[in-house]
């Protein structure tokens, strides 16, 4: 399976195509918590060599999703109920400020273009596996508007850390409900240009998706198992108890 070429110098840009591919499989469970990412099978996979897989493995340890032992290989990291509460914290700061920036300098093009993104969400809704990408396509499409380049690139790199923790918190369907309710409210803000407003919103979905993830996780660590692929389906407020049980 080779990766497209994006017309970008090889060297720079193919490690980081594999790894973006590979991060997709992990934030959808594909590849699970202490599964081993084998070099050789993942050279063969993409059709290329092994030092270009081992660069792209090495992108994804510095973003805390693989970890590299000597004489061991490249194993996905464990999830910990910690990094969950400490990614989303940061998280919901960073989205404050990317929402509130967008909101001061809306015009009616990008509330257009934002309409038409929660409209997706909408129809999404009734399957994870279809809301997921399209809540993170929302989120990247803010902080690209927001006009700050230091916070719209610090965002996409903080996105595939956080990513399969966010899948977690949205992985009921009445919690998907609640997110496109809010979605709904942070939109409107925006367009309104209450910076203020879609600040305090921003930050509320986030913290509430953190108080859903820490609730998944609780149900995961009690059942022994590692978050499996999510099949397709038919409050905000201090740290959960869920962070105090299982805290790493």
């Amino acid at each position: 399976m080779r990766v497209p070429h994006t017309g970008q110098p090889l060297l720079q840009t193919l490690p980081l195509q594999i790894a973006e591919h590979l991060c997709a499989r992990i934030i959808e469970g594909k590849d699970p918590p202490g599964g081993r990412l084998r070099e050789v099978e993942l050279a063969a996979s993409f059709d290329f060599s092994r030092a270009t897989v081992r660069e792209a493995l090495r992108l994804l340890e510095q973003r805390g999703l693989v970890r590299i032992l000597p004489q061991r290989g490249a194993h996905v990291t464990q999830l910990s109920a910690k990094e969950l509460d400490d990614l989303f914290e940061v998280r919901a700061s960073l989205l404050a400020t990317g929402s509130r920036l967008v909101a001061e300098r809306c015009t009616d093009s990008m509330a257009g273009s934002l309409r038409l993104m929660l409209e997706r969400l909408r129809q999404s809704a009734g399957d994870v596996n279809a809301y997921a990408p399209v809540s993170a396509e929302l989120v990247h499409m803010i902080v690209h508007m927001s006009g700050n380049e230091v916070l719209a690139n610090y965002s996409d790199d903080f996105a595939l850390r956080i990513g399969r923790y966010a899948r977690m918190g949205l992985a009921a369907p009445a919690r998907r409900r609640r997110s496109v309710a809010m979605w709904s409210r942070l939109v409107a803000a925006i367009a309104q240009r209450d910076g203020p407003a879609a600040a305090q919103l921003h930050s509320q979905l986030a913290l509430e998706n953190r108080t859903a993830a820490l609730e998944e996780f609780r149900k995961t660590m009690l059942g022994g198992l590692s978050p499996a692929p999510i099949q397709p389906e038919g409050p905000t407020g201090p740290r959960s108890p869920e962070y105090m049980t299982w805290h790493q």
